[in-house]
């Protein structure tokens, strides 16, 4: 992490503390108004160019040390093995999750982290409960475990693309307007059941606005090198941004809860959004107050009886 003087220089908006965080959560219960969250580090129209060049600079600086203390919290999570983190990553196309994934964890170990993308399910998959395929993916004590999208799918794409539903092959009864609420108790259910059971839930909203989509969209489209990502559905679910909206707004008032809170991330401004969701996994993985395991005192006379082997070859 920065140190305290360095830490003085940073803009107010980057210096990571309770109040500042306080901001990005999500409270539970009512849904939430997503055009009331910023997209971008600032939408006040009277900064200047040059403070905003500062920003960026102070937030690269930010991140790389961030990258260091990651790698040294994960060693913590990994030898004490006792807890797990779980990092969900939703957003419209183009919020950037791949790059937030490639830029956040890069500084980590890959032993201890896992990386899992969820495309359209598979027909093994639709047979099962809608959070199968996702618990088969949860993290094991001592990892970092990355979804990249996750069963929050179930209730957003879902529930904008009715048809995707009848390719589930629920009961007709299961079908009514009360499926939502059911799956966001289900969900919540879960986390719970995982964080007392020692794995910390953080999730992440990356907020970004339609006219940014749109943007990274038409880059995509002429960078020979980024088309391959594309598809026919990042056009057409723009159609729908409204009512994505809508629905991610209700999803995330519906499962913020105190064990496994949700944080909006203005996903306008890749380089604030990074440093932002590393100091949060940070921040989860200190709360925990891990420490080195202790030696036994039969294993150090085992290690003291290697070293004196060693000695005499």
């Amino acid at each position: 992490m920065a140190s305290q003087d360095s830490r003085e220089h940073l803009p107010p908006q980057l210096i990571f503390n309770p109040g500042t965080i306080s901001k990005f959560r999500v409270p539970q219960g009512e849904p939430v108004d997503l055009s009331t969250f910023p997209t971008r580090w600032d939408d006040r129209e009277s900064t200047s160019r040059p403070g905003r060049n500062l920003a960026r600079a102070e937030a690269e600086e930010l991140l790389n040390e961030h990258r260091i203390e990651l790698a040294r919290v994960q060693e913590l999570l990994w030898a004490s093995d006792t807890h797990a983190l779980l990092l969900i990553l939703q957003g419209m196309d183009t919020a950037g999750k791949d790059s937030t994934i490639k830029h956040v964890m890069s500084g980590m170990n890959p032993q201890g982290c896992d990386v899992s993308s969820f495309k359209a399910p598979s027909e093994e998959e639709r047979d099962h409960d809608f959070l199968w395929r996702y618990v088969k993916k949860l993290p094991e004590r001592g990892r970092i475990g990355v979804f990249n999208r996750s069963y929050y799918e179930e209730v957003v794409v879902v529930r904008v693309h009715p048809a995707l539903l009848e390719k589930e092959r629920l009961p007709l009864k299961k079908r009514g307007d009360g499926l939502w609420k059911e799956r966001y108790e289900d969900i919540n259910a879960l986390e719970k059941h995982l964080v007392r059971n020692g794995t910390l839930v953080l999730k992440c909203f990356l907020h970004i606005s339609r006219k940014e989509q749109k943007k990274r969209l038409l880059e995509r489209l002429g960078d020979p090198h980024k088309g391959w990502k594309l598809t026919p559905e990042d056009f057409e679910d723009r159609m729908y941004w409204a009512r994505y909206m809508e629905t991610y707004g209700e999803m995330l008032g519906a499962t913020s809860t105190p064990q496994a809170p949700w944080y909006i991330i203005p996903a306008d401004s890749k380089w604030f959004a990074r440093p932002l969701i590393s100091h949060l996994v940070i921040d989860a993985i200190r709360s925990l107050h891990l420490t080195i395991p202790e030696i036994s005192i039969e294993k150090k006379k085992l290690l003291k009886e290697a070293r004196r082997l060693l000695g005499e070859e």
